[in-house]
């Protein structure tokens, strides 16, 4: 070993730049050693894969490179969170609508039911109404034209034939109007059951043919003319053929 030349075992001591220099590389060696690329899994977890390079440490691309991908999964699921978020909103809202609607028809069906209910109600007022009015009955003169009038509308109500001329026609010829009327020389008088009233009917035969809903006297015009025209209605087919004596 040449003389003037330090030995390797002795080292020189390091000044405060040296130190600050040494510690700041193994502080990167270490790091780039311990550095791994992240990678983020299909769970959401970040998993370590091949030792990142001393310059990806240092410069913080591996990082940057792992808060990116895990930024971008986030701003995912915020996106899917929105949607399902829009579409339950949405959801909601057509629920309430429907139901809105629901609850206006039911209300459309009950104002309905209530009018017809109400309209039911007043018909039935009215013909209650119509029910008590008393119904009055028509008058007629208490002549021989009344009681001839009279007679047709019963007659008709019966179903018997018979017209206001050939009524009166025939009661002219029998008593000439006059409802007293009694034949007390023709035979019926002989035989004991004289013709009496405005036809000239004998009293079985008045009976026999005397109409519902008209007086039993005999006398009484408009029960003799009715049972009379009844009676020539079965015996000559109406009152109007009647010509003579019948």
């Amino acid at each position: 070993m040449p003389k003037n030349m330090p030995s390797r075992a002795h080292s020189r001591p390091l000044t405060k730049q040296r130190r600050i220099a040494a510690v700041a590389g193994v502080a990167a060696f270490g790091t780039a050693a311990l550095a791994l690329s992240a990678t983020v899994g299909h769970d959401g977890t970040v998993t370590t894969g091949a030792p990142a390079t001393a310059a990806q440490v240092s410069s913080g691309l591996v990082l940057e490179n792992v808060k990116g991908t895990v930024t971008g999964r986030e701003a995912a699921d915020n996106v899917k969170l929105d949607t399902l978020a829009a579409r339950k909103k949405a959801a909601d809202a057509a629920a309430a609508a429907k139901a809105v609607e629901a609850a206006e028809q039911k209300q459309a069906a009950a104002r309905k039911a209530a009018r017809q209910h109400s309209a039911a109600q007043a018909a039935t007022r009215s013909t209650q109404r119509l029910d008590i009015q008393p119904v009055a009955a028509k008058t007629y003169a208490n002549n021989l034209d009344g009681w001839i009038r009279q007679a047709l509308s019963i007659m008709k109500a019966k179903g018997i034939p018979g017209s206001y001329s050939g009524l009166h026609r025939n009661i002219m010829r029998e008593s000439s109007g006059n409802p007293l009327a009694i034949n007390n020389w023709d035979i019926n008088a002989v035989n004991g059951i004289p013709s009496k009233g405005l036809l000239q009917v004998i009293p079985p035969t008045f009976s026999a043919y005397h109409v519902p809903g008209t007086s039993w006297n005999i006398y009484d015009p408009v029960a003799n003319i009715t049972a009379a025209a009844n009676y020539a209605a079965d015996r000559y087919g109406s009152i109007d053929n009647v010509n003579s004596a019948y």
